[in-house]
């Protein structure tokens, strides 16, 4: 190659077929490892029937529920790329690839809790629309590996041929940022939150059965049946399509037939026999519900179910949409209202209570805080564990109402150290034993 001073070996092949390790261990410089990996997640490439698929095994180190779900499924160059870096981890390096910017962040995070030695690492957009007809986000992804380097940045930039990085990313208190300096500027805000955990709503996985709208007869499902079923058998239900448009009128309802995960649905038998009947009528798409957490369960379970479900008022907010919109949603005819398991949202016992929560959710601070950390090119851009990290015991004191938190939240701890919202924030002292909020949300079924 023209201008080279050093010999170079170049190398093409099939990824899944040549033998890659056999080759490296012939030779002993850094590598430079370049391409464009499938832009397909494993279940995809399997639907496909395609042989070029890695054995089954939670490579990412997922526990519980999140390795059984949706989330165990990945990008096969999300894979790949690990591999990649595995190679470069000892002898050094370069991976440049064309790939999707989610699977860029999963390997910059997976490389920085591992404390993989990168020395730079830059994200270039490219228009994968024009470029490929693929419509999602995708880069560009340039790293250079070095045994014992300590970055853990990352420069965005807008265009392949752009100089000045728009922003950079990092790895900040143990969480990926998208926003370095700015997430330095309110940093003091996160914190173990005492009074308050963010919930997902109720997930069933059958809506054909599950989910009805209101008729002059009774109800109606999507499979064109008029249906007769108990009042207290269903409750009003918000899609995250209502949620993340404001329209908090709810137009369908849910049959709820458990009140916390894993109870026995005998009960039905007795006092909604008509639910009952109905539910044992479709038990064969119940029981073909593909999903694992229904196995070894009492029929016609659901998920995401608990006292806080049942709490009169909540403040929620949509995971899909693309805004931080948080709204308040009230009963409706003396009956909680549920959402579906791709809202999150914060069980509050009166009015009064889901406003104020409602209000530090829509401040500023916290508007500034969030958008420091949310990635809005994920699929589901605002996660449980994105809003768990702030505060809304700190955010309360910042905005000088804390005593409206104590009150609502009939806690007795002394407001913490008023700080401005760039104060860097200190390791947090183990929280005193409350009694718990959920424990007295109302039981209703």
């Amino acid at each position: 190659m023209a201008g080279l001073q050093v010999p170079v070996r170049l190398h093409q092949g099939d990824f899944f077929k040549f033998q890659w390790e056999d080759l490296l261990l012939e030779y002993e410089g850094p590598l430079l490892v370049t391409g464009n990996p499938p832009w397909v997640t494993s279940s995809e490439l399997g639907s496909l029937a395609s042989d070029n698929l890695p054995a089954k095994s939670n490579f990412q180190g997922r526990a519980g529920i999140d390795a059984i779900t949706g989330k165990s499924n990945f990008d096969i160059s999300e894979w790949m790329l690990l591999r990649y870096l595995d190679w470069t981890a000892q002898r050094g390096g370069w991976i440049a690839v064309l790939c999707k910017t989610a699977v860029a962040r999963k390997i910059l995070l997976h490389s920085w809790k591992k404390s993989v030695g990168l020395r730079s690492a830059r994200i270039y957009k490219i228009d994968a629309l024009r470029h490929f007809a693929a419509a999602v986000d995708a880069c560009l992804f340039v790293v250079e590996v070095v045994p014992g380097a300590t970055s853990t940045t990352c420069e965005l930039f807008d265009t392949l041929e752009s100089v000045d990085p728009v922003r950079v990313m990092g790895y900040v208190d143990g969480h990926l940022v998208s926003d370095v300096e700015a997430f330095h500027r309110c940093r003091g805000l996160q914190g173990l939150e005492d009074a308050y955990t963010w919930r997902s709503g109720i997930k069933h996985d059958c809506s054909k059965v599950m989910e009805l709208t209101p008729t002059s007869k009774g109800f109606s499902n999507k499979l064109g049946e008029e249906v007769a079923l108990e009042p207290e058998s269903v409750y009003p239900l918000l899609k995250s399509s209502d949620v993340g448009n404001g329209r908090l009128q709810s137009r369908n309802v849910v049959i709820v037939t458990q009140q916390f995960v894993g109870q026995s649905t005998d009960y039905l038998r007795e006092q909604s026999p008509q639910a009952w009947a109905y539910l044992h009528r479709h038990k064969a798409l119940l029981d073909a519900r593909s999903s694992v957490i229904y196995r070894n369960k009492p029929s016609f379970s659901i998920f995401g179910i608990g006292p806080y479900s049942f709490a009169p008022w909540k403040v929620a907010v949509s995971g899909f949409y693309k805004k931080l919109n948080f709204v308040v949603v009230g009963p409706v005819d003396a009956r909680p209202v549920f959402v579906d398991d791709t809202i999150y949202f914060l069980p509050c016992q009166s009015e009064e209570e889901a406003v104020f929560i409602q209000t530090l959710l829509m401040s500023k601070p916290a508007q500034d805080f969030f958008e420091s950390m949310v990635h809005w090119d994920e699929k589901r851009p605002i996660t449980v564990e994105l809003l768990r990290r702030l505060s809304l015991r700190k955010l309360s004191a910042l905005l000088g109402r804390h005593d409206d938190y104590q009150r609502l939240t009939r806690t007795t701890d002394v407001p913490p150290p008023l700080l401005s919202a760039d104060t860097p924030a200190q390791p947090a002292a183990p929280a005193p034993a409350a009694k718990s909020r959920q424990a007295s949300s109302p039981r209703h079924c």
